[in-house]
C-alpha cells in the first residue's frame, strides 16, 4: 500500500501464503503417512545374564629362560630379541671340541667293556662245561663265574659314563622349548658360559591367559558355574576356556585372584595388555531394543516411540550394557509394551521430510 492504496502485488499476497501453507500441509501429511509405516516393535521384558565387568592382564602361559647346561664358550647365536623361533630351532650352540673329544673317548671304552664282555662270557661257558665233567677244579670255575660279573659290571659302568658324555655333548646345541616371541637375550657372541648361566627369555603368543582380582563379594557367584568372556580390543569377545578361582584371598586387599585360559591361536592381544572380563552370572530382567533402534545426537541417546497418531516421537533412554546378539538393555526411559521404531535413522529422516 502506496499513500493509502493498494497495489496489484498486495492482492497477491495472501493467494500466495495460502498456497504455501497448503504445499507445507500436504508435505506433512505425506511424510506423517511414511512414517507410519516404518516398521515397529514392541518391547518387552527377558531375562538376560547378569554381568559382572572387571579388570584382566595379558599374560604368557608359556614363559621361560633357557639356561646353560656345559661350560664352554658360545659360537652360534642365530636368533635376537623380537625373533620368532619355531619350537626345536637351534638357539645357541657352544665350542663342542672337548666334548666330541669326551664323547669318542666314551664310545670307545664302551666297545672295548662289550668285548671283553663277549670273551668272559664265552670262557666262562668252556669252563662250566668242562667243570661238569670234572676236569678243572672248582677254584677255576668261581674265578671264570668272578671273571663274568667284573665285565658285566664293567660294560654297566662305560654305558652310565657313555650316557653322561653323550649328554654333555648334545648340551652343547640349546634348542627352544616351543614356538615363541625371544623376548630377551643374556648372552654375547664368544662368551663364555658356565652351567647355570641364563641364555634366552622367550614366551608363546599362541598360550595366553587372563589374570585379575575378584572381589570377596562375587566370588561366591563365580564359583558356582559362571561364564567368562573377554573383549578383544576389535570389539569381537571370545569365551574363556577354563576358569580357575584361587582357594584363598590377598590379606591386604581382600580380593581373589582369578586365572582363565584362552583358546589356543593369536587374537590380537599380547602379554601386558589390559583387557575387558566379563563374568556371566545368575540372571536379571531387561529392556532390549536393537542397536540400529538407538540415534545418538551429541550427548543424547534415545530412541524413536510410536505415538498413538501412529508417527514417532524421539524419547532419549539411558542404556546398558550390549549383549553378544547386538541388542541393548535400556535402564530408563522406556516402559514395556510400548513400540519402538526398528530403524531410527529411518524415523528421523521421515520426519525432516514431513517438516520440508
Amino acid at each position: 500500500m502506496r499513500n493509502g492504496s493498494f497495489s496489484a502485488s498486495d492482492h497477491r499476497r495472501p493467494v500466495v501464503r495460502a498456497s504455501f501453507v497448503l504445499v507445507w500441509i500436504a508435505v506433512f501429511v505425506a511424510g506423517g503417512a511414511c512414517a507410519s509405516d516404518l516398521s515397529t516393535l514392541t518391547v518387552n521384558t527377558e531375562w538376560v545374564p547378569r554381568e559382572r565387568v572387571f579388570d584382566g592382564l595379558v599374560e604368557a602361559e608359556r614363559r621361560s629362560t633357557v639356561s646353560s647346561q656345559v661350560a664352554a664358550r658360545i659360537e652360534e647365536l642365530p636368533f635376537d630379541v623380537d625373533d620368532y623361533v619355531e619350537r626345536g630351532d637351534l638357539i645357541v650352540r657352544f665350542r663342542d671340541q672337548q666334548a666330541a673329544a669326551d664323547l669318542k673317548q666314551a664310545e670307545a671304552a664302551d666297545r672295548e667293556a662289550r668285548a671283553r664282555l663277549e670273551q668272559a662270557e664265552a670262557n666262562h661257558e668252556r669252563i662250566r662245561q668242562l667243570h661238569s665233567q670234572e676236569r678243572i677244579s672248582q677254584a677255576d670255575m668261581d674265578g671264570s663265574t668272578a671273571d663274568l660279573q667284573s665285565a658285566r659290571a664293567r660294560v654297566e659302568s662305560t654305558g652310565g659314563a657313555l650316557l653322561g658324555t653323550r649328554e654333555r655333548f648334545e648340551n652343547t646345541i640349546v634348542r627352544a622349548p616351543f614356538a615363541g616371541i625371544v623376548v630377551e637375550r643374556h648372552v654375547e657372541l664368544g662368551e663364555m658360559a658356565t652351567p647355570g648361566t641364563p641364555l634366552m627369555t622367550g614366551l608363546s603368543l599362541e598360550h595366553l591367559r587372563i589374570v585379575l582380582d575378584v572381589p570377596q563379594q562375587d566370588i561366591g557367584a563365580l564359583r558356582s558355574g559362571g561364564e567368562a568372556w573377554i573383549d578383544l580390543p576389535d570389539g569381537d569377545s571370545i569365551a574363556a576356556q577354563d576358569i580357575r578361582i584361587f582357594p584363598y584371598a590377598e590379606a591386604t586387599t581382600h580380593t581373589f585372584r582369578a586365572r582363565l585360559g584362552l583358546p589356543e591361536g593369536q587374537h590380537g592381544i599380547y602379554p601386558g595388555m589390559w583387557v575387558k572380563v566379563r563374568f556371566l552370572t545368575d540372571k536379571e530382567e531387561a529392556l532390549l531394543v536393537p542397536a540400529t533402534a538407538v540415534v545418538r545426537r551429541s550427548e543424547l541417546t534415545g530412541v524413536y516411540v510410536r505415538r498413538e497418531d501412529g508417527t514417532p516421537r524421539l524419547r532419549q533412554v539411558r542404556l546398558g550394557r550390549q549383549l553378544p546378539d547386538g541388542r541393548l538393555m535400556v535402564l530408563a526411559g522406556l516402559e514395556p509394551g510400548e513400540e519402538v521404531v526398528s530403524d531410527g535413522d529411518a524415523a528421523r529422516r521421515a520426519l525432516l521430510g514431513s517438516r520440508g
